[in-house]
C-alpha cells in the first residue's frame, strides 16, 4: 500500500474497533473489537516508520559513511513486535477470564451478566 492508503486503513480499523467496543453487547465481540484497535495502532506506527528507498541500519563494508536518510529506524518496528506479544498475552488472560465468567454466570451478554451479578 502506498501513501495515505495505509493511514486510511488504520483509521478504518480504528473506527470499526471503536464501534465494536461501544455498540456490541457480547464480551467476546468486544474483545475482538479491542484486537482491531490494537491492529490499527500497529499498522499506523509501522506505516509512520516506513521510508521508501531506505535500508536496514547494517554497517556497510565499503566504508562509505551514509547519512540517516539512507536508513530506516528499527525502533518503531521493535516496539510494535513488543506490542504484538503483549496483545497475545492480554488475549490469553481475557479469554481465561471470559471462560470463568461464562462458567459462573452462564452468559457473556453484558446486560444479562450485570443483571445476574446483582442477584
Amino acid at each position: 500500500m502506498t501513501g495515505h492508503a495505509v493511514h486510511v486503513l488504520a483509521a478504518a480499523l480504528l473506527l470499526v474497533g471503536l464501534h465494536g467496543m461501544l455498540a456490541r453487547r457480547h464480551l467476546v465481540r468486544k474483545l475482538m473489537a479491542m484486537n482491531l484497535l490494537q491492529v490499527a495502532v500497529i499498522v499506523f506506527f509501522v506505516a509512520l516508520a516506513a521510508k521508501s528507498g531506505a535500508q536496514p541500519p547494517i554497517a556497510d563494508p565499503s566504508g562509505i559513511a551514509p547519512t540517516a536518510r539512507h536508513y530506516t529506524n528499527p525502533l518503531p518496528h521493535a516496539l510494535m513486535l513488543t506490542a504484538i506479544v503483549v496483545g497475545v498475552a492480554t488475549n490469553g488472560v481475557a479469554f481465561a477470564l471470559l471462560t470463568r465468567i461464562h462458567r459462573r454466570y452462564g452468559t457473556l451478554d453484558e446486560p444479562e451478566l450485570l443483571r445476574r451479578m446483582r442477584e
